[in-house]
């Protein structure tokens, strides 16, 4: 008996053995490479992408976040922003306002810390402490209230046209925590029109020449200034959801100096002036600074460019424009042909050939200019092209070997025909239509260029059209490169509009 429990013992001290290696075997094989049969590798996040609307009206914004693949094991995030005074975001996405400005959010997924997406936010919504607000209805009360107004204090405008016979000089300042604001009654039925139709053409003939800092205008029109209908000599401004039209020369123009601006939201269109020469759209040129943003602004039948950056005096300075479409420019409002140059956007240029106008053009387009849709003008800088769409221009492209730039890349960017001249000191040019495939109406809902003067959204930002939109059997779907700019599925897609 003795024996029997004895050896009965061992087996089972055996089996214990054999079952505890095996445990451990599995246990091994389960955090090896995940080569075995009945092993689950993890899924690690591969890619984060985050997208979001500015803030011009709301204080809050929850961060769209879409995570890739689909079932990564783990798929929490570490917040943070760029600028903790202007916002703050919680663990969860949302983004609180402080103050206006620009902020990016970025989120890192936690899983091993190095995969990240990043969106950046443009923020106008936030009211300084206020002062007082001054409501006006004419001409003598607005320039009343210009004379009287005070950092911290909000101009507000009755709805109805406002018969403006002279200039409106801008000297004062608000500050970065109290801007002045001057912006369309929320209550108004009708757009409030600043209207200088009876002002005679002349240098001095703008409608509002800006030399102060930190102003914020928003929701009106400005139209038949002698000159520029807004020009803007100051920095640190924001000048949203305003309409230039119908002026002697360009619609809104930054120069004298005038850096760190933001237009958000804005058109500019009909201007002309009698020298045939001068009447662009929007205009970052001469002396301007640097730093300068245009963001969502549309301009068209201009008699001169979409956007001139023609310099003279200042070198090496950078202006950024994002989502900005230039079309038509070159025909004058009754679509007969004009005399100007015809050209979407300039990027540059200068009297002895030699200065430096740096720009970055992101999901741009340029359709149906009578000249050049991107133009070189012996601009010296170093300009640099995303997610484009080119189409129906006298000549699409035109960065030409004579006084060269000084660096050019394009990606991502769409051509509908030729492409033009692409050259430049030195180049990186890639992933974009002409390069992996042409580009063809096939690809897209409708190339039909009207569509982008369809009315803005109510809140000011860009109509939702089907212009350039991709089908979704184009092969230019997800074609393109990463450049730090939101995308969905592999790859972004070649073009304006992500699929």
């Amino acid at each position: 008996m003795r024996g029997e429990r004895s050896v009965k013992k061992r087996v089972l001290y055996i089996l214990g053995v054999f079952f505890v290696s095996m445990l451990s075997c599995s246990e091994d094989e389960g955090s090896d490479t995940g080569d075995g049969d009945g092993v689950v590798e993890a899924i690690y996040v591969e890619e984060v992408v985050l997208s979001a609307e500015d803030l011009t009206t709301d204080l809050v914004r929850e961060i769209a976040v879409t995570i890739l693949p689909e079932d990564a094991d783990d798929q929490s995030l570490t917040w943070s922003v760029s600028d903790t005074q202007v916002a703050e975001v919680s663990s969860q996405g949302v983004l609180t306002a402080k103050q206006n400005g620009q902020v990016i959010v970025t989120a890192v997924a936690a899983d091993q810390g190095t995969v990240e997406g990043k969106v950046t936010l443009n923020i106008t919504s936030v009211a300084a402490e206020m002062g007082n607000t001054i409501n006006v209805s004419t001409q003598a009360e607005l320039e009343a209230a210009f004379d009287a107004v005070e950092p911290g204090d909000m101009i507000l405008l009755a709805g109805g046209t406002y018969d403006m016979s002279s200039r409106i000089r801008i000297k004062d300042s608000g500050t970065e925590e109290k801007m002045i604001i001057v912006k369309a009654d929320p209550e108004a039925t009708e757009r409030p029109v600043l209207d200088y139709s009876q002002m005679s053409e002349g240098s001095s003939n703008q409608g509002i020449l800006l030399e102060g800092d930190y102003w914020h205008f928003k929701g009106f029109d400005i139209k038949g200034a002698g000159d520029n209908g807004m020009q803007v000599k100051g920095s640190k401004n924001i000048i949203e959801f305003c309409a230039f039209y119908e002026n002697s020369d360009t619609g809104l123009q930054l120069d004298g100096g005038a850096s760190d601006n933001l237009i958000l939201n804005c058109d500019s269109y009909f201007n002309a002036d009698s020298s045939l020469e001068n009447a662009d759209g929007f205009a970052a040129k001469l002396t301007v600074g640097s730093g300068n943003k245009f963001v969502g602004c549309r301009a068209w039948q201009n008699l001169d460019d979409g956007w001139d950056g023609y310099l003279r005096d200042n070198d090496n300075v950078k202006t950024t424009y994002e989502n900005c479409w230039a079309f038509k420019n070159g025909f004058l409002k009754d679509g007969t042909e004009g005399a100007g140059d015809g050209n979407g956007f300039k990027t540059g240029g200068s009297d002895g050939k030699d200065l430096k106008h740096h720009a970055v053009y992101s999901n741009c387009i340029a359709v149906g200019n009578t000249h050049d849709g991107f133009d070189h003008n012996s601009n010296r800088g170093a300009v640099i092209i995303y997610n484009a769409g080119a189409y129906d221009n006298g000549t699409n492209y035109n960065f030409s070997s004579t006084n060269s730039l000084a660096s050019l890349t394009i990606k991502n960017s769409v051509v509908v025909g030729s492409v033009g001249s692409i050259s430049a000191a030195s180049k990186d040019i890639s992933h974009n239509s002409w390069d992996t495939s042409v580009a063809s109406a096939d690809d897209y809902e409708s190339l039909d260029i009207d569509w982008l003067s369809s009315a803005r959204q109510a809140d000011g930002s860009l109509p939702d059209v089907a212009f350039m939109k991709l089908k979704s059997t184009s092969a230019l779907i997800d074609a393109g490169t990463d450049v730090s700019l939101p995308f969905n599925g592999t790859a972004p897609d070649l073009g304006p509009f992500e699929n």
